[in-house]
């Protein structure tokens, strides 16, 4: 069983996300402004967040921003009723880890929650190029350095390195990270990559294969 927080302001929408959820056997709190989830978080910090951009007070965007920054192991779903690819981006560079766009289908939004939930890879320990990689911790680290990274971010460089030296095809990748139902823009991945590789640092070990995917290239 997994702790949640909701944080959604609409009776409507917050309602039967929660009888989902707590049916699903995670147990939800709701919180229905950016305060309240902000004070939810520091006080006992959930597992995930499912977040509405559009919030009283502080925003859904800056909630992701403060919650990123004080938790970087947090999962964070936002929801929104904007649909552009630039909300799109928005939200992801804010720190989420996944984005869905009202309305949605409970199973789809559920199918996300248990993707963001499952913890990928066997517990063994990868190493190559500089960069080492604990799963059972979930912890990384480059040159020595330890690496804040979100679980998002986490997944995409366990499952690079775990295939060092191989290509991984853009597909594969959206199936393993993400949901193997994933139906949205592949932008996801390309935010979530950029941050990963600014994290790593320079020179960076992941290489783009143009029209193909991605490698991690092993020393």
């Amino acid at each position: 069983m997994a702790r949640l927080l909701v944080c959604e302001d609409d009776d409507a929408i917050a309602e039967p996300l929660l009888r989902s959820l707590a049916r699903d056997g995670h147990a939800v709190d709701l919180a229905v402004s950016g305060e309240a989830a902000l004070s939810a978080i520091a006080a006992c910090p959930p597992e995930l967040l499912i977040l509405d951009v559009g919030l009283p007070g502080i925003d859904g965007i800056e909630v992701c921003r403060v919650a990123r920054r004080s938790h970087p192991a947090l999962a964070i779903l936002m929801l929104t009723a904007r649909s552009s690819e630039l909300d799109e981006v928005v939200g992801l560079d804010a720190g989420a880890d996944d984005y869905v766009t009202k309305p949605f289908q409970l199973s789809v939004l559920l199918a996300r929650v248990r993707a963001l939930l499952r913890r990928e890879g066997s517990g063994g320990r990868l190493e190559a190029s500089g960069v080492r990689v604990e799963s059972d911790a979930r912890r990384a680290w480059r040159d020595g350095r330890e690496l804040e990274l979100s679980p998002k971010e986490f997944d995409l460089l366990a499952l690079l390195l775990g295939n060092a030296g191989r290509v991984l095809e853009r597909d594969r990748i959206m199936h393993e990270v993400w949901d193997e139902n994933w139906w949205g823009s592949t932008k996801t991945l390309d935010v979530h990559m950029g941050t990963l590789r600014r994290k790593l640092g320079d020179p960076s070990p992941i290489t783009t294969v143009r029209g193909v995917g991605f490698r991690f290239e092993a020393e």
